[in-house]
């Protein structure tokens, strides 16, 4: 049966996660913005997920598929949304109820060839609470607007992107949605390869999502205990990401940053790979390259060469189109 078309095509994957759906999906049916569609896509759960999700009836849809990962069923929603916009969530995350409106607002103001919209979100980690802004190190100084240098500031930091963005479905699907690789920091993959394709954002500083640190089998807390990998993976999407871009005038700059970052990666990666190895003196050494690497990163980022994040309000736009890349 064809569905009608909507604004918003709000998305969530869902893996044995039968005791919190129910609230996730009741919590977007309290959003003010109303024209939009739920698609649950169920990753190969084993519980009664399916059973919980089956009383909703036709007020959600609901997809089926094996076990392949999270960016595999986030894929596969988008690509039966009717929505012209795309928002994800995740099973055990928050929205504040006008989070969707505000950021229609804010993507309609600031018109059609901006791609996104992010909000701000409230981080709840075991031994402390931060916004996604902050740890960002993003302070725009003006409640909503316009950020101009997005992929600047991406290449030397990541934002929590899922649960706070608000994604045209068209660029959503040109940059060829979620790359399924990665195991890790496709969250991180993603706005990166938007910015590129579209370097300014509208955004919402105040927090309209609610990240909770999630239970010991999340993947942010096994991601944590997988040092190598993760960093393997940063490292990848900031090579790839600057072979895209390599001799085109327009990012030279751009290029210029991602090489740093790598080579910042490339340290990291090694301390890692000293720390698994279980050697006589390995400990003491793996702290003292650990504090010279805090030492180094607190005077990058005190540099006039780090890229800090540039806005403008959304009355005032002055978007500069960015030359056409390949879709290597």
């Amino acid at each position: 049966m064809t569905r009608p078309s909507v604004s918003v095509s709000v998305i969530i994957p869902t893996y044995n996660r039968a005791e919190l759906i129910c609230q996730t999906i009741e919590n977007v049916f309290q959003q003010t913005y109303q024209d939009l569609e739920i698609i649950i896509v169920d990753d190969g759960s084993t519980d009664n997920t399916l059973e919980k999700l089956a009383a909703f009836g036709e007020k959600i849809h609901v997809i089926t598929q094996a076990n392949a990962g999270a960016s595999a069923a986030r894929n596969r929603g988008a690509k039966v949304a009717n929505g012209e916009m795309i928002a994800f969530q995740d099973s055990d995350d928050v929205w504040m109820p006008t989070k969707l409106e505000k950021q229609v607002e804010a993507l309609q103001k600031a018109g059609s060839n901006i791609s996104c919209c992010l909000c701000n979100a409230e981080m709840h980690f075991a031994d402390r609470s931060t916004t996604s802004f902050d740890l960002a190190w993003l302070q725009p100084g003006i409640e909503s607007g316009l950020w101009t240098n997005v992929a600047e500031v991406l290449s030397t930091t990541s934002v929590l992107f899922n649960q706070c963005s608000l994604i045209r479905s068209e660029t959503f699907k040109k940059i060829g949605g979620f790359d399924e690789q990665y195991r890790y920091m496709e969250d991180y993959d993603l706005p990166l390869r938007l910015s590129l394709e579209s370097r300014s954002w509208a955004f919402v500083r105040e927090p309209l999502v609610v990240w909770r640190q999630g239970s010991p089998q999340s993947l942010y807390l096994q991601a944590m205990g997988d040092e190598i990998r993760l960093k393997e993976c940063e490292l990848q999407i900031r090579q790839v990401a600057a072979e895209r871009i390599s001799g085109i005038p327009e990012f030279e700059q751009l290029e210029k940053i991602l090489g740093r970052e790598r080579n910042r990666n490339k340290r990291e990666l090694n301390i890692a790979k000293i720390c698994r190895a279980k050697v006589p003196g390995t400990r003491s050494l793996v702290w003292l390259l650990r504090k010279i690497e805090r030492y180094r990163n607190a005077i990058r980022r005190r540099r006039v060469t780090f890229p800090r994040m540039q806005v403008q309000p959304l009355e005032a736009q002055a978007v500069t189109l960015l030359p056409e890349l390949s879709s290597k």
